[in-house]
């Protein structure tokens, strides 16, 4: 896709939205997980998606699948990635290179439940973007990267607590 492809369809978007902001809330296509052996757990969408995750071996698992938590990386570093890239196309800025890396810090005994004030999830992310394009001032680039991690889904999601609900049945 170029750049202008990109704007076009994002100008068009927004000016749909702009005019029925009725028709911008929707519900996410749902991803159902299932234990197929073990610790491995494959997920499906909707769509035939088809994502599987495993745990290391250390911890009783395969070692045969990314993690969940790697996977909640990749899913921030793309999201911001795409989102970066959306950015400078509506800008009309060709990016010559974009790299979006993402690490963590945990605590392995947050999982186990070795400790009420042990978090089981991250302690800590660190984003890092490599960025370039021909002809554009890095203080543009630094914007556009700023102004795009403050409109990923992923990156808001891992910021802000998100209301939500568990639902049990008993089979």
């Amino acid at each position: 896709m170029t750049v202008a492809h990109i704007r076009q369809a994002i100008e068009g978007v927004a000016g749909f939205f702009t005019k029925h902001p009725e028709k911008a809330l929707s519900t996410d296509t749902a991803a159902v997980a299932t234990i197929e052996d073990g610790l491995r757990c494959r997920a499906v969408g909707s769509n035939g998606a088809i994502l599987v995750t495993d745990m290391p071996k250390g911890i009783g698992g395969g070692g045969a699948a990314p993690t969940p938590g790697w996977y909640l990386r990749a899913a921030l570093a793309t999201c911001d990635a795409t989102v970066i890239a959306l950015r400078a196309a509506q800008l009309g800025i060709v990016l010559s290179q974009l790299e979006v890396t993402v690490d963590s810090v945990s605590d392995d005994r947050g999982i186990l439940g070795l400790g009420d004030d042990i978090p089981a999830g991250p302690q800590s992310m660190r984003v890092r973007v490599l960025i370039a394009a021909e002809g554009v001032a890095p203080e543009m680039l630094c914007h556009i990267v700023e102004w795009a991690v403050s409109h990923s889904p992923v990156a808001d999601a891992v910021r802000r607590a998100i209301p939500s609900i568990m639902e049990i049945s008993i089979a």
